[in-house]
């Protein structure tokens, strides 16, 4: 494996790929064509150079892939608004009169705001209160904190797949199973067409449900070692700590995305599993949005000549045309590194 760089999210029929500050999104329309969108975000590690320092920047990397989301999102969703609008609420003319062009901007903070707040009360505080109810049982505050993290995983795992239930849920998975087979085929030599992307790998060390995952188990780290007496400290510590759980749990993910050592594949094993639930085998149409979009931020042909060996053929039309100056065919999945293929995933 050969780290890219690139990496992306899925939208709603579509998929979104960034690469340094140049981001694309591409969706399949309703008429069946694919339309890209390329755009520059730049990062608020970029912007101010303390929040690029290790432990972290992890923080507001997380704040730029909610941003750079939503962006994407409302984006993708444009395409399938009803073409009968209805007559806006007497709330949505109050909120347009006193915003004006700056309310999508403002909606989008509100929302981002209330999905952190709501994520935080779903998934750290409220473990910690289902775990309170066994300290009448349960004497050891280690116990507790692993039960804790325990509770914190299975609402989780019961989340996705109560979302996973919903169709445009599990299209979303396949595009985003289709994002990460892109990256996969990048990265492990071959060439970007439909073909190879189909029997890349759909789970990948760097995605985001990884570092979910890994998030939760730090934080069973730090609550056995850190206690308090209260149930408010408890909860205030739950608050406050998770810019630190992130911030470690981001370098972590970092390493893993550009280690290929048997100890980073071993402990990146279980977030792997873990994209069993958010990722699925996407099929051909979605693939090619996926091309789309990493084709409209990363020259990959550039990419694989630099680190595999490969060159362009003479111009004889055929734009795609590439082939190995080397002879050494980087399957992934296949031949003689199909074991580093799959533990890269």
């Amino acid at each position: 494996m050969k780290y890219s760089g690139i990496g992306g999210q899925a939208v709603i029929e579509g998929i979104m790929m960034k690469n340094r500050d140049d981001y694309a999104t591409a969706v399949r329309r309703p008429d069946g064509g694919i339309e890209v969108q390329k755009d520059r975000y730049v990062s608020l590690t970029e912007k101010v150079k303390l929040f690029s320092l290790p432990f972290i920047r992890g923080v507001f990397s997380f704040a730029d892939s909610m941003i750079l989301g939503m962006r994407t999102l409302t984006f993708s969703a444009s395409f399938f608004e009803e073409e009968e609008e209805e007559q806006p609420s007497r709330l949505e003319l109050f909120l347009d009169k006193i915003f004006g062009e700056k309310l999508e901007k403002v909606l989008m903070a509100a929302v981002m705001v209330f999905s952190f707040i709501l994520a935080i009360g779903i998934f750290m505080v409220l473990p910690l209160f289902i775990a309170g109810f066994f300290r009448g049982f349960i004497q050891s505050e280690t116990a507790i904190a692993f039960l804790e993290g325990v509770i914190r995983l299975l609402i989780f795992i019961a989340y996705i797949k109560a979302v996973s239930m919903m169709e445009d849920i599990k299209r979303t998975f396949m595009y985003h199973g289709a994002e990460h087979k892109c990256i996969n085929c990048i990265e492990h030599g071959l060439e970007l067409n439909v073909e190879n992307v189909r029997k890349s790998s759909k789970e990948h060390k760097r995605c985001g449900t990884s570092f979910l995952l890994i998030v939760m188990v730090i934080s069973i780290l730090f609550f056995m070692v850190i206690r308090t007496d209260t149930v408010l400290m408890r909860v205030i510590s739950r608050i406050l700590l998770v810019p630190v759980i992130a911030g470690v749990s981001y370098e972590f993910l970092r390493l893993a995305g550009r280690s290929d050592s048997p100890i980073v594949n071993a402990l990146s094993k279980p977030g792997l599993w873990m994209q069993g639930l958010t990722t699925k085998e996407p099929d051909d149409s979605m693939i090619e949005v996926a091309i789309a979009a990493v084709e409209a931020v990363f020259d990959w042909k550039a990419y694989l000549a630099e680190n595999f060996g490969y060159s362009y053929d003479p111009d004889d039309g055929k734009k795609d045309d590439i082939k190995e100056n080397d002879g050494d065919k980087n399957d992934c999945g296949q031949g003689k590194n199909s074991n580093t293929a799959a533990a890269v995933g």
